[in-house]
This record gives C-alpha cells, structure tokens and sequence, in this order.
C-alpha cells in the first residue's frame, strides 16, 4: 500500500517512536520493530525501460522531419547522425531510470508491492524477528521509493489474528503520512500492534525481557 512523500524523522519523533514500542510491548511478550527504508530495490529495469522509450520516440521523431534534416538525401554521415540522437537518447533515459519519480513511472505497482514484500521477509530475519521466543514479532516496513508500507507478523501472531488486520493498520499509517502526520500514524500503528499482542500473546509477570531493542530502524 501506498505512502506519498519522504519521510523526516528528527530525534524527537525517534525517542517518541521508541516510548511507543516500549509503552505497546509492556503488556505482551511479542516484539515490535518500526522500520523506514529509502527503497526496497534498485529497479535497474527503470534505466533500460526509460532509455528504450526515449530512444523509440528519438528515433521516430528524427525519421518524421527528415526531409527538414535531411535536404540532399539519405547518405551515410545523416545516418550516423541519426544513430548518434538514438544513442544519446538511449543514454539520457538510463541516467533518468535513478530518479525515484521516473522508476514509479515506468516499473508496475505490482512488481515494487512484490520488492516490498520480499524486503520486509529478509528484515524480518535480518532484525532477528523470527528469533523472539514464542514466534510473537512484529515488522512495521515503510518503503519509501516505491510509496508502499508492509505489515509482517510471525507465525505465533498471525495464526491468531483476524484476516485484514494488518490491511486496517496500513491503512492508518498511510493516511497519517498523507496528512503529515508521520510520527503519529507510526506510533498509532505501535500502540494498535501492542493491543493485538497483548491479546494473542500476553506479558507474563516477572518474564517478560525486551528481546529486541525498541528504536526505529533507518535505513538511508
């Protein structure tokens, strides 16, 4: 699901988030870990894609003025003219690929929701979240590039929670950033996650270490 702008968290909105996961896992014995990234994959298809469709309408351009270009007739330096616009077409589309705006553009949302669920999988076992005790951790992943954000639970929590609710929480995070409220919606999101694993997944008094450490994750 979709988030539409980058995200600025200064060390007010970390220590905010951070007392959130503390405050959330304080009643269960499950683990929660906030995460922004600045992408889930590097879309090198954007670079070829873009320099193919520059090069396509470079090309039929330059073939649709010939006769203004090419007064005498087709002769071997006109057509090393026209193979030079079509390479350097080709080559401004590829530099144009790295843009953030031009890979939404040209790569399907499809695939980037696919790259953002294979992302938030390897965090998932990167963070050490399949580590926790009793299978109880939770992955809040924003991915900023491709707009999305990615709700992953283990599998002593999602065998026990209702089907669509992390649609819901994702859902209440991406209208918090719609409106500004990045911080908030995160800490929201915590603060929803903790109430769900205090149900499935309760704090038992005088055994309840905090197995992960609480901090929002960043990953530039």
């Amino acid at each position: 699901m979709r988030t539409e702008r980058m995200l600025m968290f200064t060390d007010a909105d970390r220590e905010r988030i951070k007392q959130a996961v503390e405050q959330a896992e304080a009643g269960t014995s499950g683990e929660i870990v906030p995460m922004v990234v600045a992408a889930s994959a590097r879309y090198r298809e954007a670079g070829f894609r873009t320099g193919l469709i520059l090069a396509w309408l470079t090309l039929a351009i330059l073939l649709t003025v010939e006769i203004s270009w090419l007064p005498w007739g087709w002769h071997a330096g006109n057509a090393g003219l026209l193979l030079l616009g079509v390479i350097l077409a080709y080559g401004i589309g590829e530099w144009l690929g790295r843009f953030p705006s031009v890979i939404r553009l040209v790569v399907s949302g499809d695939r980037m929701a696919q790259k953002v669920r294979l992302r938030a999988e390897q965090l998932f076992y990167q963070q050490s979240l399949h580590h926790t005790r009793a299978g109880t951790g939770i992955l809040i992943l924003v991915s900023l590039l491709e707009r999305h954000v990615q709700v992953l639970a283990d599998r002593g929590i999602n065998e026990r929670v209702p089907s669509g609710t992390w649609d819901n929480l994702v859902r209440g995070i991406i209208d918090g950033i719609h409106h500004g409220r990045a911080t908030d919606a995160i800490c929201e999101a915590i603060v929803r996650c903790g109430a769900f694993l205090a149900e499935v997944a309760p704090s038992r008094p005088g055994d309840n270490p905090n197995e992960l450490p609480d901090q929002l994750r960043e990953e530039h």
